[in-house]
């Protein structure tokens, strides 16, 4: 039980993070665009593999969505990164 707790805590951090870096004029397009991309696919009906299909269906969105974010913090420099994560942790 504890761990779904934290993952939910750790969930809510990196959303703000996300957030944060996006709004920050530091970041490039390139993240920028990476990230409404992977927002764009976590909200729309259309995916890859339908999700009436069992398992397979849900799991492209959870492989999917964080490589996108990954990558699109991969492309922040890490000063942005940086910056940003201090003000997530003092919140």
């Amino acid at each position: 039980m504890l761990k779904l707790r934290e993952i939910k805590i750790n969930a809510k951090k990196y959303i703000e993070l996300c957030k944060l870096i996006y709004a920050d004029p530091r970041t490039p397009r390139r993240a920028k665009i990476l990230l409404w991309i992977a927002i764009g696919y976590a909200v729309s009906p259309i995916d890859l593999i339908p999700d009436f299909i069992p398992v397979i269906g849900h799991l492209d969105d959870m492989i999917i969505v964080p490589i996108l974010i990954y990558i699109a913090i991969r492309t922040v420099p890490k000063n942005v990164y940086i910056d940003n994560y201090v003000q997530v942790l003092k919140k």
